[in-house]
């Protein structure tokens, strides 16, 4: 009979596994690892050697508090003489000996999170597990080293706001692997509604990516639960920041996770989905956040975005269907055995609060050939992601009398579907991914299959009359500058028409602001085949008080037809740059402060706490202005960043990336 180990003491070996197992970046003080591949513990025996044959080790692992063979959330084994890495198993790898090196290995499907490991009678050994994209049995394998550095390694990216017209890359800091985001992440799942409910259940649960990207979806916001953010979407931040000022995931998580969960404040589209990706990455998940234009908000599931607008051109709120001037979520990669084949890869997952899903306040995970193929009882939630990148757009004009009649307008959604490319600063359209060409076939099967009538139909080929909105090549915040209404006559008669031709102030979400010039045109006669082109002067000293944060106006030409009656409408969001300033990086040895601020965010860099200092020095014009920033990074010793600003061109800094810092 062989003989029980006895272990006098052991070792993680925490440095060479984690570095093994790619989670070296979360430190080295616990042991992190990845399901179904093995790790090594050292046991140093308290008397007598390991005989090959001749001793024995009972191993027992458990996760969460109702541990159950039948869930996988417990598994009792002993010693074997090669490694399973399909079930939970064990192995010595070294020579007999007074020291053992134990090799063991979880299966590919074992729940995510924190477990316990009792070696033999005494000794109990804490891990955390969590997804493998790495293994080929993990549903979340992907096979590109490439791609996985991209979408779970790197911590740092671009997010794109603005408009389809004009898209604005934004640097985020991710920093899943910052110091104590591992353990923000893992409180996440352990503070949701399902798991506080049921957590032998849940713990079961966190085996499938599925309903992990779920529980994230719905805990990123806090409607329902003890979430991470709360939205808000006008500018009255008081008791928060504006979601502008975010400029990474770490401080948002650090906050909540010290702060007894109460949600960090506040929060919009960009800032919930990067710090979903954030979690899903140090959990291990592949991800990418996403940034759709021209994103429809269908509130009655009728795939069809019903506007309003008045005689003058300007939209009535009217119907809650909203187009957001663009939206961000995020996709998460792994494979999909709940549905048929086909339909592993990319899925949607939307942490922004804006429907109910089963009664919470959370959208997917959907796969996007799920939404490209129209395929709309798939789970979950493939009619409100539908809508959102391929509804229609039905606009009336209300008149003063009460009556309303639909008139022709050019909108369409789901427009320059954007992401950050693989290892370059690049943006990558995957709006091919989402929804097939306009006008082709596979376009129309989609919609056949969604039960929505085909949008083509409804396009008009010749209009006779055309309308159109023109910008000039630079506008920006601060400056005055022309915006045209272009308007040409297809016809063989003349024409006489009003233009009324108005712009307004607007969030990013489709939230209508004040009044930033305004023309009514009652007599405009276009002869037949003339095109003319109508001026709006916006003149800064009426639009800046009025702008947002978002830096957006909207633009809305209308042409009325004398003749027909007809009413033709064309819509336009115009983001305003803001002044530009150049940077000059030149590294003296060691990443500081002229009349405007300056942030630093890094990750693993600055700690991920943002560093702000200001300008404090007088700097006339033409001149060069020093901004130098101390800091300690994690893993070196103390480092300085100086930056030239360029005084002639001083303005809001909305924020930098990948400014490299060498030893």
């Amino acid at each position: 009979m062989a003989q029980a180990l006895e272990i006098a003491r052991w070792d993680l070996e925490c440095e060479f596994n984690n570095t093994d197992h790619r989670t070296e970046l979360n430190g080295v003080e616990q042991l992190i690892v990845r399901r179904g591949q093995p790790f090594t513990i050292n046991l140093h025996l308290r008397s007598g050697e390991y005989q090959p044959g001749g001793s024995a080790l009972d191993l027992t692992v458990e996760t969460g508090p109702q541990p159950s063979d039948q869930y996988g959330t417990r598994a009792s084994f002993g010693l074997i003489d090669q490694i399973d890495t399909s079930r939970w198993s064990a192995a010595v790898t070294s020579p007999p000996g007074d020291m053992v090196s134990l090799s063991i290995c979880s299966p590919p499907d074992a729940p995510i999170g924190r477990w316990r490991l009792t070696l033999g009678q005494g000794g109990l050994v804490e891990f955390v597990l969590l997804y493998n994209p790495w293994c080929t049995g993990d549903v979340v394998y992907m096979d590109s080293e490439e791609k996985l550095t991209e979408y779970v390694l790197a911590q740092d990216g671009i997010i794109y706001r603005g408009s389809w017209k004009y898209l604005i890359p934004t640097p985020w800091n991710f920093g899943q692997f910052e110091d104590g985001i591992l353990e923000a992440c893992l409180r996440i799942l352990e503070m949701n509604p399902k798991c506080l409910r049921n957590p032998g259940k849940d713990a079961s649960g966190r085996k499938n990516p599925i309903y992990v990207s779920r529980v994230l979806s719905a805990m990123v916001n806090c409607n329902d639960d003890k979430g991470v953010l709360l939205g808000r979407w006008t500018d009255d931040y008081d008791g928060g920041v504006s979601p502008l000022s975010w400029k990474g995931s770490v401080e948002i998580l650090r906050n909540w996770d010290t702060n007894a969960c109460q949600p960090v404040r506040f929060g919009q589209c960009w800032v919930f989905a990067a710090v979903a990706c954030s979690v899903s990455r140090a959990l291990g998940i592949p991800c990418r956040v996403v940034t759709n234009y021209n994103s429809a908000h269908d509130t009655n599931s009728n795939l069809v975005i019903e506007r309003y607008v008045d005689e003058n051109g300007q939209l009535v709120q009217k119907s809650k269907d909203m187009i957001w001037n663009y939206h961000c979520w995020v996709e998460n990669w792994m494979t999909r055995p709940d549905l048929k084949p086909g339909y592993d890869g990319w899925q949607a997952m939307d942490p922004t609060p804006q429907e109910k899903s089963e009664g919470v306040y959370c959208c997917g995970p959907i796969p996007l050939k799920a939404i490209k193929e129209g395929e709309l009882t798939y789970k979950y939630d493939a009619p409100f992601v539908f809508a959102e990148v391929n509804a229609d757009v039905h606009t009336f004009m209300k008149r003063e009398d009460g009556s309303t009649e639909k008139i022709i307008s050019s909108v369409q959604v789901g427009l320059k579907i954007s992401t950050k490319s693989v290892g370059s600063d690049r943006r990558e359209d995957i709006t091919h991914l989402y929804k097939y060409p306009e006008g082709s076939d596979e376009e129309r099967e989609a919609f056949t299959k969604a039960n929505h009538q085909n949008k083509l139909l409804k396009q008009q080929t010749n209009a006779g009359l055309l309308i159109a909105i023109k910008v000039s090549a630079e506008m920006k915040k601060g400056c005055d500058f022309d915006v045209f209404a272009v308007v040409m006559n297809n016809t063989p008669n003349g024409k006489k028409c009003r233009l009324v031709f108005g712009s307004r102030a607007v969030s990013y979400n489709g939230i209508l602001g004040e009044n930033c010039g305004f023309k009514d045109l009652l007599n405009v006669e276009l002869a037949p085949g003339e095109e003319k082109r109508v001026p709006l002067r916006m003149n800064y000293s009426k639009y800046a008080e009025n702008l947002t944060e978002d830096n957006l106006i909207r633009l809305a030409a209308l042409l009325l037809d004398y003749g027909t009656r007809e009413a033709y409408l064309a819509v336009r969001n115009v983001v305003l740059e803001n002044p530009e300033i150049k940077v000059r990086v030149r590294f003296l040895g060691n990443p500081k402060r002229t009349n405007c601020c300056f942030t630093v965010e890094g990750s693993n860099l600055t700690g991920g706490q943002i560093i702000t200092e200001k300008l404090n020095s007088t700097v006339e014009p033409g001149q060069d202005a020093k901004v130098k920033i101390y800091f300690t990074p994690t893993h070196s010793g103390q480092r300085k960043l100086v930056v030239d600003f360029d005084s002639n061109k001083l303005g809001h800094v909305k924020g930098y990336r990948n400014v490299i810092i060498g030893k």
